[in-house]
């Protein structure tokens, strides 16, 4: 329970739930009818609706991005260090929007939901979603609040290859892309450890094909691995040295296979508290949508020829210890947008946190990303400044 909420944060928020009737066809053929999205926002939407910014989120992420659902709530959203009053996107000059994507598990549209055609949750019959999906629901979800063109659509990780596809496939609906610790394709080694906790969940005893709502179960097991092994990748080698070294939980070792170093019983923590909180069925949705994106793709692997309709400016913020989207590929970006003549401005921090650096305000990181932040904010008209700065 915070005992007093900060000055700098949004405050006590409420999540909604917007309902869509117009069917969305998706990139693998299918179609839904009726969908969901649950949707938080922060700030308020100017007179010309022009000081929007989305937030798009990463794998394991949700709508919950800033602030407090209640005073019980002891840590605020996942990504409240950069949202809020002053902060590095600031609610007080823009409007803030965050959701949870389609195929996710905290009140959109996915796996876990009730099928309206058989009564029983989708389950593994959700059709598989892809980043282009997830953008054109994004789209109506900005239809829905009359916003015709954001400022910034931002994301990191997985939330930083919708804001690509948003700059690709609705040039005309941002101002500028930010797109932080991510890639234009995952590397096979990426693919490869999205397999392993893909394996990890379809081969617990308790994942039924997917169909575990129906046997009252859920396969902990294999979420818990599948967290594990994601969480080594998003640490550096730097930084587990410097959190965890080799100490050990009881300061000495206990000839076992239990868990004796501090590492070990972090690793469990961290899994078990997800296998709690996160469907199975939506991890395997969210890991192939990672994998299938490659936008360059179908222009035959020239990333300069996919990202020509973009008309926007962008940001590309890498870390240098990030080894799941290392620095290397977010030069490739770099490097197409160059060669497609984008204006993009790059900067690559160091800092030792490996890929979770995009969720911690690193100093230098707030500075660079803020001091962009505030030149779009700057450049809305004086009287929206003027509105939005009271």
């Amino acid at each position: 329970m915070p005992a007093v909420i900060p000055e700098d944060s949004v405050g006590l928020v409420t999540p909604r739930k917007i309902h869509f009737d117009q069917p969305l066809a998706l990139s693998c053929g299918r179609s839904l009818e009726r969908w969901d999205l649950m949707v938080e926002t922060y700030g308020e939407l100017n007179a010309d609706a022009s000081n929007a910014v989305l937030i798009c989120h990463a794998l394991s992420g949700h709508h919950h991005a800033a602030g407090y659902h209640d005073m019980d709530e002891r840590k605020p959203g996942w990504w409240d260090s950069a949202i809020g009053p002053g902060k590095t996107i600031d609610t007080n000059r823009f409007f803030v929007v965050s959701l949870n994507n389609l195929g996710g598990c905290h009140g959109s549209t996915g796996p876990n939901s009730l099928n309206p055609d058989t009564g029983k949750p989708y389950g593994p019959d959700f059709p598989i979603m892809t980043v282009l999906d997830w953008v054109n629901s994004q789209a109506r979800l900005a239809d829905r609040l009359g916003i015709t063109q954001w400022a910034a659509v931002v994301g990191g990780s997985l939330g930083g290859m919708q804001a690509l596809q948003w700059s690709i496939s609705y040039p005309e609906r941002l101002r500028h892309c930010v797109v932080i610790a991510s890639a234009a394709k995952l590397s096979a080694q990426n693919i490869a450890f999205n397999e392993v906790a893909r394996q990890a969940i379809s081969k617990d005893p308790e994942f039924h094909n997917g169909h575990y709502y129906e046997e009252g179960v859920v396969p902990r097991t294999g979420l818990m691995l599948a967290r594990m092994v994601g969480h080594i990748t998003y640490l550096s080698d730097d930084g587990m040295r410097e959190k965890f070294g080799r100490e050990l939980k009881d300061g000495k070792l206990s000839f076992d296979f239990n868990p004796q170093f501090e590492v070990e019983s972090y690793l469990q923590y961290q899994g078990e508290r997800f296998s709690s909180s996160f469907d199975a069925n939506t991890y395997l949705l969210m890991t192939k949508a990672l994998d299938y994106f490659d936008p360059a793709g179908e222009q035959g692997d020239n990333l300069a020829a996919a990202l020509a309709p973009a008309r926007c400016n962008y940001l590309v913020v890498s870390f240098t210890t990030d080894w799941r989207f290392s620095p290397e590929r977010s030069r490739e970006l770099v490097d197409g947008l160059i060669a497609a003549g984008k204006p993009v401005s790059y900067a690559e921090i160091d800092a030792p946190q490996g890929h979770d650096a995009f969720l911690i305000p690193i100093p230098r990181y707030m500075e660079v990303f803020g001091g962009y932040m505030n030149r779009i904010a700057n450049s809305l008209t004086p009287a929206e400044g003027e509105l939005n700065a009271r």
